[in-house]
């Protein structure tokens, strides 16, 4: 059996892949164009991707091979029909990211509801040395208790944040982008509900023709001014110049994001205009990325290939 990794530097070089020797010969590429992945999947019995496009480009001349397996949830570089007329049976991941993606949430969070940025440069700026008294209120912060959190997409990760902020004392409700999705334990709301009533709005749902450009300027104005608004979904459900207006317009108090619509970040993004991290804060990506969460992955596709070839 011969295994190919198109883009293994998406998954880290620090986790533990040896398993895969152990199954055949096995071998590993950083980044892969579409042009290169044409060459290098030609001997492949087991393709495995993140954000590379499997097509005919890329998988055309893959005489042999089985199984594609994505180090992922999503499947949207999938051609789906390809793989079914070439009888190629594919995998995905799921469930592996939701204890680290439900913590990154809460880290964005307190970072902006507890003015973290603004305490810390006032210390390392030496302004609470020889200060007057022992505490500094000028950024003030309010209690997460008695909040109103919403929440858009109740899936696995949406429930466990819900979970989490119902113990922090929130009142929880949120809006499915499906019109079916309905959860006991948790106020099922309108769009426009969410929207007026939330202190907190998390997005955790996938990209889809509901949530595409959700959030955009006629939805930021129903917001609250005090309302933070965080996406660990996808870029694409936010219209990103209608969030940088909707903060430099102070329609809403602030923003933190893991996702953006083009990544790595492009240069004409107009969130980049926006330097005031009390406002915003954007990571790149990593919220699924824990350790544990990425050797999880990669134990569940490992798992998956020897089911697939009954070893």
């Amino acid at each position: 059996m011969k295994i190919v990794f198109l883009d293994a530097k998406s998954i880290g070089d620090d986790i533990d892949l040896s398993g895969f020797d152990q199954l055949g010969e096995v071998v590993k590429y950083g980044f892969s164009t579409p042009e290169e992945a044409g060459e290098r999947t030609k001997d492949a019995d087991v393709v495995i991707i993140n954000k590379v496009q499997i097509n005919e480009q890329t998988i055309g001349r893959a005489d042999h091979l089985k199984l594609v397996c994505v180090t992922a949830t999503g499947t949207n570089n999938l051609d789906k029909e390809y793989l079914a007329k070439r009888q190629i049976e594919w995998r995905n991941v799921a469930g592996y990211s939701t204890e680290t993606v439900a913590q990154h949430t809460f880290a964005l969070l307190f970072y902006l509801l507890e003015k973290l940025n603004y305490y810390d440069q006032y210390v390392k700026s030496e302004k609470y040395i020889g200060d007057t008294i022992f505490t500094h209120f000028s950024n003030v912060f309010h209690d997460l208790n008695g909040m109103t959190w919403g929440i858009v997409g109740l899936g696995n990760i949406g429930r466990r944040v819900a979970d989490i902020a119902k113990m922090f004392g929130c009142h929880v409700i949120y809006y499915s982008t499906s019109g079916k999705n309905n959860q006991e334990g948790y106020d099922r709301v309108d769009f426009d509900t969410l929207l007026t009533t939330s202190d907190i709005i998390s997005v955790h749902a996938p990209l889809d023709a509901n949530t595409q450009d959700l959030m955009n300027a006629e939805a930021f104005a129903k917001m609250k001014k005090s309302a933070i608004f965080l996406n660990l979904g996808r870029g694409p459900i936010v219209v990103e110049q209608d969030l940088a207006d909707a903060l430099k317009n102070n329609e809403i108090a602030a923003a933190g994001l893991d996702v953006l619509c083009v990544e790595p970040m492009s240069a004409d993004n107009p969130l980049r205009e926006i330097k005031d991290s009390n406002k915003l804060i954007i990571t790149p990506h990593i919220a699924w990325a824990s350790v544990e969460a990425r050797t999880r992955l990669m134990n569940i596709i490992l798992g998956q290939v020897k089911e697939y070839f009954k070893l």
